[in-house]
């Protein structure tokens, strides 16, 4: 990787800047960022992290060999086709547009290019992202390579075919929310029955990554691991017993289908959005 022009300047965007850098996976003076007008926001990140920034797209462009598409997905036929002519053959277009599918950027770029599509989620701004990633034929070996190392810089990295990637959407790009969603319940349960909300706070984070932490290093089922706490009569039972009353499991299952059905909607809708705007007028 020679040099990195980043379309876009949001949390997704500075995510990657962070990882990039603190990985040294480039030198900082090849990072190049753009978006469509917001200085303030550029000259926040030039200060935080020392990387080079333009509105001059020649400059932009200039020896890049990595193009992230990272504007907002409405944006994109805008974004797109403000830079198709600088976009090359050679370049590798990484794009972390959530909707936006490969098929819609090479639409979009009416060129030939090799594009790879990713579903990272918010944990990338803290490099514990788990990212999907799917490309098109285009892209070559050593690229795939360097999508790993790219992509390894703010989490892990699996690779699938494009049509698993609303699946990803429903299940680890929204994901973050729904633990979020049952730490806010741990909290409230936590004042509750008495403890004090900073000292619950420590212990439900601890909880979590704990249990993470066994899933991630066990050879141990979810299922096993749930078995071997929960002893006949204890505290455990009791308080499994009231979730599946409630059916809690098959609300988190119900949740993460309704979610990937969203995703395939909006994708749907976003690509039809997206190909009009880019209609002659």
């Amino acid at each position: 990787m020679n040099k990195i022009a980043i379309i876009g300047a949001g949390s997704m965007a500075e995510a990657f800047i962070s990882g990039i850098l603190e990985n040294e996976l480039i030198d900082r003076k090849n990072v190049w960022v753009t978006n469509h007008s917001n200085k303030e926001r550029l000259n926040s990140l030039r200060e935080r992290y020392g990387v080079s920034s333009t509105y001059d797209l020649n400059v932009l462009f200039d020896g890049a060999d990595i193009v992230m598409l990272a504007m907002k997905p409405k944006d994109a036929a805008t974004a797109i086709q403000a830079i198709r002519e600088q976009l090359t053959e050679h370049m590798l277009v990484v794009s972390v547009l959530a909707g936006v599918s490969i098929s819609t950027i090479e639409t979009l770029a009416r060129k030939p290019l090799s594009i790879v599509r990713s579903m990272p989620n918010t944990s990338a701004a803290v490099g514990k992202s788990a990212t999907a990633v799917a490309m098109n034929q285009r892209v070559t070996n050593e690229q795939v390579e360097i999508t790993r190392n790219l992509f390894g810089t703010v989490g892990l990295t699996t690779f699938v075919e494009e049509k698993q990637l609303d699946a990803v959407t429903g299940l680890s790009g929204s994901g973050p929310a729904y633990i979020y969603y049952l730490i806010e319940a741990m909290e409230k349960s936590a004042v509750e029955v008495g403890l004090e909300k900073e000292m619950a706070s420590e212990l439900i984070v601890q909880t979590l990554l704990g249990a993470a932490e066994m899933v991630k290093k066990s050879s141990k089922s979810s299922t096993q691991l749930r078995k071997e706490v929960t002893s006949p009569g204890g505290t455990t039972e009791a308080g499994i017993k009231v979730l599946e009353e409630n059916g809690v499991q098959q609300a988190f299952i119900s949740c993460i289908k309704a979610a990937t059905a969203q995703s395939k909607k909006m994708g749907t809708a976003l690509r039809s959005q997206l190909e009009t705007a880019d209609q002659p007028s």
